[in-house]
């Protein structure tokens, strides 16, 4: 299926009036290689891919799921996906005091967008390992 069959519109169909062909939208460079840091930083997927198998969950319930996080590490992380949209931090005016996180659509897409590593690397890992046992012998 075509693009144009499913209805995905290309960069220049989607650019501002005032770009002319091949320039980026600044705004959407910006965004992208904030977005890419973001992904880059290993908590943020771990997070994602436990909020996705698992759905909402509380804040000690994400920890137990990702070994080796220390208690700031995550709620930096978690702040800063609440702050850009990723999920949602509902607190519940309960005692002893109950939060939970829960991905959002934009949460939701950004995994879904970043499952193509996930299967390539599955497809490809015994070619990386051989290319890496080759490259460490010399």
């Amino acid at each position: 299926m075509s693009k144009l069959q499913a209805g995905i519109k290309t960069p220049s169909e989607t650019m501002p009036n005032n770009l002319k062909s091949g320039e980026t939208d600044p705004k959407v460079e910006a965004l992208v290689n904030d977005l890419i840091g973001r992904v880059a930083d290993k908590w943020t997927m771990i997070v994602l891919e436990v909020l996705n198998e698992n759905g909402e969950l509380r804040f000690t319930q994400i920890a137990r799921n990702i070994p080796n996080i220390s208690q700031k590490m995550l709620t930096q992380t978690l702040r800063q996906m609440e702050r850009d949209g990723l999920l949602t931090r509902t607190v519940h005016a309960v005692v002893p005091p109950r939060v939970d996180y829960c991905l959002t659509e934009l949460g939701m897409g950004l995994g879904e967008a970043f499952c193509g590593v996930w299967i390539w690397a599955e497809t490809n890992l015994g070619a990386v390992e051989s290319a890496r046992k080759k490259f460490d012998e010399q």
